[in-house]
């Protein structure tokens, strides 16, 4: 809807093809108990990317959603020791810090926080902006300033030269699996997510599910024509070039572009058709990031204060991402995060003993398309996580029909050609960044979007996607459209 919205705005003519019956991907509402809960991102970041592109085409962002920036980031719980919040002004996470951890811990927080805020200065424009750069130019382009991100350390060594409680190790490793990463296998470059939180996390009026409604009226507004419950089953070419979407009933939509949201390994496996299945190799399944059980429920909770977002840590990070990395194992003692829905930032309820809206991510592995996708393993791990919030003094009341489990093979249903894999490529290496597709492929009029290709997974990064893959096609347009018959120097007419 990113592209969308950016082509139509050049006055293109354009349709989005969903195959759900909503929109927004993994941005969707879960019916639970008569209530819609939000089963995908749950943190909304890096406002200017929504802002620009509306003011791009001649909208308000502002006037077109309710957001409330948030004071508190993040409640975090290690067994009973209390719990530590972390918030956008940077003084009063350093006078957290410090009351948690200790005053030395207070003083490399702040120059963790400015390290970090160095490293997005840096790589915003090269990168994060850019169409695909390579890691030999983006070498070029920085010169020294590129050791400054830290692309040869991994983030958990990183961490461990900075802070000497394993807490806040902990903590801030648990940034990596922002793009489906391991803190152990991830580039120390990753810490600059910090940043992105310390500079404004917002609450969306309705819930996220809300943002992809925006984005849909926005698009509809500009003239776009969003039609759900359309599968494409082949991308067809002629020529050498895109010429039509197939649908899944055989209805054929000619089109001079096709922009493919869907995870780039749908197309590298042949979802799309043979023809176009060269345009991209799918991601190996050793090189899948992280899927997720997205465990959505009404319930009531006691006990520990929840805020908006909580995080319960287990007591063995390395144990938790060697099992789902390396044994294709669910962890034995999970890290569990909460969205608490209802709940303001600071963790008020209007009613302390009502049902409220949950949604719980415990990290998996992503295997949802292989025989060692164990649906009596999940529901173990789903125990042993209530058991891990218990630990931290939270009680959660759990009625099973109030309960929606989605796992990785539900995601793999939902996005095939994943395993579950949520993020696409693992950020596992100093070029797993660059090795995620293009925008433009090698097929004349098929671009991609989404949070599979550059620059990467998460909400603004998939906008920007779009936003990058509309402003090639324009370039490409542009590049290749006719010019008027007109006359050069010397007389020689040209067409």
């Amino acid at each position: 809807m990113s592209a969308a919205l950016a082509l139509a705005g050049k006055g293109l003519q354009v349709t989005v093809l969903e195959a759900q019956d909503q929109v927004g991907g993994k941005m969707r509402g879960v019916p639970v108990d008569g209530s819609l809960i939000d089963g995908g991102p749950t943190v909304f970041t890096m406002k200017w990317v929504f802002d620009e592109l509306f003011d791009e085409t001649g909208l308000s962002f502002d006037d077109s959603i309710s957001l409330t920036k948030a004071d508190l980031l993040a409640r975090h719980a290690w067994d009973e020791s209390g719990h530590l919040d972390l918030f956008t002004d940077i003084d009063r996470s350093a006078a957290a810090i410090g009351a948690f951890c200790g005053v030395d811990e207070a003083v490399n927080f702040r120059e963790f926080a400015a390290e970090a805020a160095s490293m997005y200065a840096t790589l915003e424009g090269p990168f994060l902006k850019s169409s695909k750069p390579g890691m030999l130019g983006m070498s070029l382009k920085l010169g020294l300033r590129g050791l400054t991100v830290k692309p040869f350390s991994t983030l958990w060594s990183t961490l461990e030269k900075r802070f000497s409680d394993p807490r806040l190790i902990q903590l801030f490793g648990r940034y990596s699996t922002y793009t489906g990463a391991s803190p152990f296998l991830a580039p120390a470059t990753l810490m600059l997510i910090a940043h992105v939180e310390l500079d404004g996390v917002w609450i969306v009026k309705g819930g996220m599910r809300e943002l992809a409604q925006t984005m849909r009226r926005a698009c509809e507004h500009k003239g776009v024509t969003i039609k759900t419950g359309a599968t494409v089953s082949k991308v067809e070419v002629k020529n050498g070039a895109v010429s039509a979407a197939i649908l899944g009933n055989g209805e054929r939509l000619a089109a001079d572009v096709i922009v493919l949201n869907a995870d780039a390994s749908a197309l590298g496996e042949g979802l799309f058709g043979e023809t176009v299945r060269r345009a991209v190799a799918p991601v190996p399944a050793s090189k899948r990031s992280l899927s997720a059980i997205g465990w959505t429920l009404k319930a009531k909770t006691a006990g520990f204060p929840l805020a908006h977002h909580s995080v319960f840590f287990g007591r063995d990070y390395p144990e938790e991402f060697e099992a789902v990395f390396r044994r294709g194992r669910y962890p034995h003692d999970p890290t569990v995060y909460i969205c608490a829905q209802d709940r303001v930032d600071t963790g008020d309820l209007a009613e302390i003993d009502m049902k409220e809206r949950m949604l719980m991510v415990i990290n998996a592995p992503p295997n949802g398309d292989s025989s060692d996708a164990n649906t009596k393993e999940m529901e173990q791990c789903m125990e042993r996580s209530l058991a891990r919030l218990e630990a931290c003094g939270l009680h959660v009341d759990v009625d099973q029909q109030a309960s929606v489990p989605t796992g990785p093979a539900d995601f793999n249903r939902l996005f095939p050609a994943t395993g579950g894999a949520l993020y696409g490529r693992a950020n596992h290496s100093p070029t797993a960044s660059f090795q995620r597709p293009d925008n433009r492929t090698s097929i004349p009029g098929l671009y991609l979007a989404g949070g599979s290709v550059h620059p990467g997974p998460g909400v603004p990064m998939a906008a920007l996607s779009g936003r990058l893959a509309a402003a090639r096609i324009m370039d490409d347009l542009a590049s290749t459209r006719p010019s008027r018959r007109t006359v050069t120097v010397g007389g020689m007419s040209t067409a």
